[in-house]
């Protein structure tokens, strides 16, 4: 039997089909749509997990102008008899919003009107057809000769579906395809407030309450929320990654990814594979990325593949004005540990910047993290639940692409490895004076101003260290003997942890040299309310550090050299001292 060829950058359902290309068979997504009792549903998955295809699949499906049938024989649908007697029922208005992204709003909506011109030209057979009025033929030439004002194209939408309806005697199915990248785009350039007005009159007027529609379908990575999108619509039903409804028709589920590995004799094996692209839940459903798992089948090879799908420009820019906590809790999960948080099925964009969870209900729509635990308290309307990094891909992801963007000078970068490589090689008198010498140059007064300086100087030196994580297992604020030590870093020397960041060092340093000594970091702010002195505050630093035992963890490891460094700040000032404890002085 020929294996047949994957499906990679091909996203008409269509082709995949008749050109006997591989299929994970996702057809049962019609069934949950053609049986809800529901008008419009909208569907937000991350990015590249199948939400183009199975919109695809839709449009093949309902299109009463072409003969399809034969696409859907040998499917799990076809089973289902009720379901397909909607096959081939209804004229499908199709457009994909997922290209429209431009660094100005005038060229955003050039795209728009490009894509909803081409839109009524796959339509112009209703011209013809005897149902339309001079004014309505004249609108619609408007329209594809993009001559049409801003009003003629927020209306183009319902105008459509009402021909369609006029022409066929039938309602038409409505399929919107990333409905939000043009609202991503507008917020990171600034138009934010234009293209969210364009889609309230583009979308709404076609799917709130309208006689000519049968059924309204649209996809996208976020629900964006109290922007008038979807405010006033009252026959949505949105399903997100926290619903079960559908939670298993976007990516690949364990049985999918075994079955294509054996189908395709692929050699990689399954544990590397789940490894690297599972570890999303979506509604209890165990998740794969699908587009890493066709890329890795085809090059045969574990890779990274997702991440390299888009600029990130948005998340790296949030990254780098987020607060201190918010790079303390990132800090957490790269070393694969979890974080409880507040969570919500809908972004508000102009609330990134002000509200501290909204980064976390970023991150996890649009799958740069897991989540467990959901708890839904229905008195307080409350939804927590505890995130965490999925898989190795997204590992890698945070820490390229994240964790080397905390820093407000690039530039600079260099200048931050070489620091922390004096740390590693046991020159610590040099790496205090570079250290402070570099905050001194690169801080500013409001940097560090505040009650709790210690938490930026925390993420500060969190961040810098990041370069080490290949030697290191770097831990912070973890509970540690009988307190909690702001941050240490673990030599891969003794030992072979189980966690993602082990797995990750690409090139292990062991016998090639290099330290093989812990190091611990306190951070204190010095009290000068109570007349503390730095050196009082050295002493009660190291006392602190002693008597807590922050070190049991380290020895549990094996290690018994360790580094201390405590680092006492008074606004942009910074002093350090350090000392060692090894095996022969205990």
């Amino acid at each position: 039997m020929t294996k047949k060829e994957l499906p990679i950058g091909v996203s008409d359902f269509k082709k995949i089909i008749t050109e006997n290309l591989y299929y994970v068979d996702k057809s049962l997504f019609i069934k949950d749509v053609v049986g809800s009792g529901t008008a419009v549903l909208l569907y937000p998955r991350p990015r590249r997990f199948g939400k183009t295809l199975n919109l695809s699949m839709l449009k093949h499906f309902y299109d009463c102008s072409v003969d399809n049938s034969d696409l859907f024989k040998d499917l799990a649908i076809s089973n289902e008899d009720n379901i397909m007697k909607k096959q081939g029922k209804h004229p499908v208005i199709f457009i994909t919003l997922k290209d429209i992204k431009a660094e100005t709003a005038e060229h955003c909506f050039e795209k728009i009107y490009h894509e909803i011109s081409n839109l009524y030209k796959d339509h112009k057979n209703i011209l013809t057809g005897g149902s339309m009025s001079e004014l309505d033929i004249e609108y619609y030439n408007k329209i594809m000769s993009e001559t049409g004002t801003i009003t003629n194209f927020e209306t183009s939408l319902k105008k459509l579906s009402q021909y369609l309806s006029e022409h066929y005697k039938i309602n038409p199915i409505i399929l919107i395809d990333e409905y939000d990248t043009p609202i991503h785009a507008g917020y990171y350039n600034n138009y934010y407030k234009e293209i969210i007005g364009f889609m309230q009159g583009f979308l709404g007027g076609a799917l709130k309450d309208s006689i000519y529609l049968e059924k309204g379908v649209l996809t996208g990575i976020l629900r964006v929320a109290r922007e008038s999108i979807f405010s006033d619509l009252n026959n949505i039903r949105v399903l997100t990654v926290l619903d079960e409804e559908s939670a298993n028709r976007f990516g690949f589920t364990d049985d999918e990814v075994i079955k294509m590995l054996t189908d395709l004799d692929s050699s990689l094996s399954f544990a590397d594979v789940k490894n690297s692209y599972n570890g999303y839940n979506f509604s209890g459903f165990d998740i794969y990325n699908p587009w890493s798992i066709i890329n890795s089948v085809q090059s045969n090879k574990i890779g990274h593949y997702w991440a390299n799908t888009s600029s990130n420009k948005l998340i790296k820019t949030m990254c780098q004005e987020a607060d201190d906590s918010v790079k303390e809790d990132i800090g957490i999960l790269i070393q694969g540990g979890s974080i409880k948080k507040y969570i919500q099925d809908h972004i508000v964009f102009p609330e990134l910047k002000e509200d501290e969870n909204a980064i976390w209900n970023f991150f996890l729509m649009c799958g740069y993290l897991r989540y467990d635990n959901y708890i839904i308290d229905t008195e307080l309307r409350n939804t927590n639940a505890e995130l965490s990094i999925p898989n190795k891909e997204i590992l890698v992801m945070f820490n390229n692409n994240i964790v080397t963007n905390w820093f407000r000078k690039p530039e600079k970068t260099d200048e931050l490895i070489n620091i922390a490589t004096c740390l590693i090689n046991g020159d610590i008198e040099k790496f205090k004076l570079d250290f402070i010498e570099y905050c001194q140059e690169s801080f500013s007064y409001y940097d560090v101003s505040g009650d709790q300086p210690e938490k930026f100087y925390h993420a500060f030196v969190l961040g810098m260290i990041a370069c080490l994580r290949d030697r290191y297992l770097i831990k912070s604020n973890r509970e540690s003997g009988y307190g909690r030590s702001d941050l240490m870093l673990i030599p891969y020397t003794n030992f072979s942890p189980h966690s993602q960041v082990r797995d990750l060092s690409l090139h292990l340093w062991e016998g090639q040299g290099g330290a093989n000594k812990g190091i611990i970091f306190e951070f204190k702010k010095l009290n000068e309310a109570h007349g503390e002195t730095f050196e009082k505050a050295f002493r009660n630093g190291k006392r602190q550090l002693l008597e807590k035992q922050y070190d049991l963890e380290m020895k549990g490891y094996g290690i018994e050299e360790i580094t201390y460094i405590i680092a006492v700040f008074k606004g942009k000032e910074v002093m350090l001292e350090s000392f060692f404890v090894g095996m022969e002085n205990g």
